[in-house]
């Protein structure tokens, strides 16, 4: 299994104005966003050119929308800048492995 190029733990996780978990798991892994309960049971996962982010002016916290599924994530603590940045990094190598870049 890869390491995680990113991972964050104790995330709030909202679908909707349903809380999933306060104490949740947000990985970015092998080109993958995935969301985890606090258990360990995956709540989604999406490949991250699937994954879209909006909500830029909330303080700690992301909309992301994977697979036409919105979740509110309460991440806290300047892991907001750290999550961005992985999928940034996660989609360059995706491309640069379909060999979109470089050319």
């Amino acid at each position: 299994m890869a390491e995680p190029e990113f991972d964050a733990t104790g995330v709030g996780i909202s679908r909707m104005l349903r809380s999933l978990t306060r104490a949740g798991h947000v990985l970015v892994r092998g080109g993958e966003l995935v969301l985890l309960t606090s258990y360990g049971s995956e709540i989604d996962s999406a490949p991250v050119e699937e994954v879209r982010i909006s909500g830029y002016r909330l303080r700690d916290q992301v909309l992301a929308t994977l697979r036409g599924r919105r979740y509110l994530l309460r991440l806290g603590q300047g892991h907001r800048e750290g999550l961005l940045s992985a999928l940034r990094t996660a989609r360059a190598k995706a491309a640069a492995e379909r060999g979109v870049l470089g050319r």
